[in-house]
């Protein structure tokens, strides 16, 4: 890692920097300070963060210009790696971060939800569920809507956004707004791409129907999730031609 100097940076851009106290942005800011940029290898190898991605987006919603590249990492793999944007590109208004939220807040979407990962609609105890913003803070900034998520879903949401043409580009909030990750009931795109998405989640008694299907997935030499396409088309084309 080469080094930088601090003066090489605007004043009133140092000073933003500086003015960030919250701990995983400020150990990116720290970083990048120091050496110019830093990788997902170094946020996990060196900070010990085990999803390196929502550590920079902490500065991102600092309103901190933050860019994206690839490097070489160990074993020939192609990472992502970070550095600063352009200090012009500063937002203003974006100060201190996400505040923290009550939990009073919280409870009352555990009520709402029925106490399911708004994304895959599994059931959790309140505890495993993380509050997370409807729309990206650094799009939409501090609001009122949020949504409850489980571990797993929170992590792929947030390397979704991460990689989004929009939240690297233009942050249009609207959409946002119509995005899978945002409103999975009611969507027309997946981080801009034109997909459909259907999470599903067998548990207890229904993981027997699971290993079943997975078997037959086997068998027939095909991935789980084309198995389970083909089973619904099949059963699609019967109600079909049952209604002619």
């Amino acid at each position: 890692m080469g080094k930088k100097k601090e003066n090489q940076y605007p004043k009133e851009f140092l000073e933003k920097l500086k003015s960030v106290t919250a701990k995983r942005a400020k150990t990116v800011i720290d970083h990048l300070l120091k050496y110019g940029s830093i990788s997902t290898e170094d946020l996990k190898e060196i900070y010990g963060y085990d999803h390196p991605p929502r550590a920079v987006r902490d500065v991102r919603e600092q309103g901190i210009p933050i860019e994206t590249f690839h490097i070489t990492g160990k074993n020939n793999r192609t990472i992502a790696a970070y550095r600063f944007g352009d200090p012009a590109s500063v937002e203003a208004g974006k100060t201190g971060g996400r505040k923290v939220h009550s939990k009073k807040l919280k409870n009352s979407l555990v009520e709402s939800q029925d106490s399911r990962c708004a994304i895959c609609s599994t059931k959790y105890e309140a505890r495993y569920l993380q509050m997370d913003h409807c729309i990206p803070f650094e799009i939409g900034g501090e609001t009122d809507a949020f949504m409850l998520l489980c571990g797993s879903c929170n992590r792929a949401k947030s390397w979704s956004c991460e990689h989004c043409p929009n939240v690297i580009g233009e942050k249009d909030i609207d959409l946002c707004k119509h995005c899978y990750w945002a409103n999975p009931t009611e969507y027309s795109h997946v981080a801009t791409q034109l997909f459909r998405q259907l999470n599903l989640t067998w548990k207890g008694k229904e993981v027997t129907a699971f290993e079943k299907t997975k078997f037959l997935a086997e068998q027939a030499q095909t991935q789980l999730p084309d198995y389970v396409k083909s089973v619904l088309e099949k059963h699609l084309k019967g109600e079909e031609g049952r209604s002619q």
